[in-house]
């Protein structure tokens, strides 16, 4: 992409973050467009719960914002998803211009049909002026059964496509890139701060691409 250095992903080029629990708000986001934002998690461990790791509401104001939850699980329970649909209130009554719930979960391409069914049903549960949006493992449009593509496309408005693991860019990610056309709905590249990335052809004239979201590192020190 025009704007990275060195074929490594420079924030600065670019217009739409994701921010973990831990990392603070850096330089970039002041030009931001959009922001995920990781507010908490439902883990495998323990009941059936929501964690909060964000005590303090964020108040961004200009970008378009999306409160993530990480699972690990998804057997939620109805107080689980009270929770959650509180949360998005309280994030909009702060003044921020909220674009709707993401979802991240590691589905694997074989556990595609059960996910689908989920995202089904919260969608259900979704205010209508809420959007959702999933994170994606790059397999999916090369493996991913037509027909359960077909059914997500009905249910989510986009999906993240991870091309990272912990601080390194997947290699051979042109391999799955080249597959992404065969995706029936609006999708997203999530890149690492600092990582390998060379845009490969033709994906700019996709017309379900929407862009690049930058995965922000912690800072040394923060």
């Amino acid at each position: 992409r025009a704007g990275d250095e060195g074929g490594r992903v420079d924030p600065a080029a670019h217009d739409a973050f994701f921010l973990w629990a831990g990392v603070r708000p850096t330089a970039p986001l002041a030009r931001a467009r959009t922001v995920y934002i990781l507010a908490g998690e439902v883990r495998a461990a323990g009941p059936v719960r929501f964690v909060p790791l964000r005590p303090a509401t964020p108040r961004l104001g200009k970008p378009e914002v999306w409160l993530t939850v990480r699972a690990e699980r998804l057997d939620w329970s109805e107080p689980v998803h009270a929770r959650i649909l509180a949360e998005l209130a309280r994030w909009q009554a702060a003044g921020n211009r909220l674009a709707g719930l993401q979802v991240d979960f590691d589905a694997r391409t074989r556990g595609l049909d059960g996910y689908a069914r989920f995202l089904a049903d919260l969608r259900r549960r979704l205010p209508a002026r809420y959007r959702l949006s999933v994170t994606g493992l790059m397999d999916w449009s090369a493996q991913g059964d037509p027909a359960t593509l077909a059914r997500l496309a009905g249910v989510v408005d986009e999906v993240v496509i991870q091309t990272y693991q912990g601080r390194r860019t997947i290699p051979g990610y042109e391999r799955y890139v080249a597959s992404l056309a065969r995706l029936p709905l609006a999708y997203r590249i999530g890149l690492v701060e600092g990582g390998a990335w060379h845009e490969p052809p033709g994906l700019a004239a996709d017309p379900h691409f929407r862009g690049y979201v930058v995965f922000l590192l912690p800072r040394k020190g923060a």
